[in-house]
């Protein structure tokens, strides 16, 4: 298990589009290997695609994001890297428009290809937990796509499948 160090522990690791952000960059408070992970999913850019497909506090890409980073720690226990959760937010990461949900990590001694792994793991599950909560016949991509790409195909589903749950519209237009 090779470890960080030296001009590779100052690179920083980013997934970022609208939709959602993975990044991981070096701990500058702390020694060689560490790193802070930051991942995040904006609900309002989902809502076209997990409004009414849900219960309450069950959004689907909050969901779908705390059961991707549970996966980011068993992958750190597989390979010995030690994950703690910290204070603090991520913002300044994506547009701060929105209603983004984020969770914050540090991560000790971590192999040179762990941050590449875990941004990679993390969009294309995170894009699979949602479309699978969400019910849709859709297949999510198996490969990482560019973060424009992967975008793309988000928003394509959001016109897809947006107003066929629309449960505020219906109200709003169904007299009583």
């Amino acid at each position: 298990m090779s470890i960080l160090k030296s001009e590779e522990d100052k690179k920083s690791y980013a997934y970022i589009n609208d939709f959602l952000f993975f990044e991981i960059k070096p701990d500058k408070s702390g020694g060689g290997g560490q790193y802070i992970y930051c991942s995040g999913a904006d609900l309002f850019r989902f809502l076209p695609i997990t409004k009414g497909r849900h219960g309450l506090a069950s959004n689907p890409a909050m969901r779908g994001l705390q059961l991707v980073n549970m996966g980011v720690r068993e992958m750190a226990l597989l390979r010995e890297v030690k994950i703690k959760p910290i204070s603090g937010s991520c913002a300044g990461i994506a547009r701060t428009s929105g209603g983004w949900y984020s969770e914050r990590l540090l991560m000790e001694s971590a192999p040179a290809s762990f941050p590449e792994e875990v941004i990679s793991y993390g969009v294309i599950n995170l894009v699979k937990k949602i479309i699978k909560a969400c019910t849709f016949p859709d297949i999510a991509p198996e490969m990482l796509l560019r973060p424009d790409e992967l975008q793309i195909f988000l928003e394509s589903l959001c016109s897809k499948y947006a107003g066929n749950f629309d449960l505020i519209e219906k109200r709003r237009t169904t007299r009583l």
